[in-house]
């Protein structure tokens, strides 16, 4: 199975090999090369980081509309899952457009901090790629901005209030947290999705 990670400039790719590597697959891509993104049969994009700095580079890499007009199943990660949305609140960034949302940032409380860091449940879980997983199961987020509830949404979380924990269409899924730091449980989701 080839597997192609979007090289961007946007951080934890590390994690992420170490973590497939764990579920056999040896030789990921990290590839900015839209010819090897569109050959692969599972493409990762994972994401930490700010986002007009990640649209920027996607831009010159000429990616955008690569990763708009894929078939193959499509995995975006924490800011590579904002990304994916039409635009965010962070820097007034445009994003890939893929999913019709707009990403916003939490407005912390007296006794809630942000960035939400940390252990969450998730639950209302809708999707093949949490198959195995039980409704609450705690995974690892780190984050300032949240894709709201959805038509799209496939997993539900609650910091400050209920938000996106994944989302999907289509071909495309998307996860707010790092299944790559999440434990057994983010490995589950990891491998529901190189399965599907």
């Amino acid at each position: 199975m080839k597997v192609a990670i979007v090289k961007y400039n946007a951080g934890n790719i590390q994690s992420v090999k170490f973590a497939l590597s764990r579920l056999g697959v040896e030789q990921p891509i990290l590839t900015d090369d839209p010819e090897e993104i569109r050959s692969a049969d599972k493409v990762i994009f994972p994401g930490q980081g700010e986002a007009s700095t990640a649209m920027k580079s996607l831009n010159e890499a000429g990616l955008v509309a690569v990763l708009k007009n894929l078939n193959q199943p499509f995995l975006g990660v924490c800011l590579g899952m904002q990304l994916m949305c039409e635009y965010t609140e962070e820097n007034n960034t445009k994003c890939i457009g893929i999913i019709p949302e707009t990403v916003k940032k939490f407005n912390p409380s007296s006794d809630m901090k942000v960035p939400h860091m940390g252990w969450n449940n998730i639950y209302d879980l809708k999707s093949p790629i949490f198959s195995g997983v039980a409704d609450e199961e705690y995974i690892y987020f780190v984050h300032s901005y949240y894709v709201p509830k959805c038509d799209h949404t496939i997993a539900e979380c609650d910091y400050l209030l209920p938000f996106s924990a994944a989302i999907q269409k289509d071909n495309y899924f998307a996860v707010q947290a790092h299944p790559e730091k999440s434990a057994d449980t983010g490995m589950k989701i990891l491998e529901n999705f190189l399965k599907l």
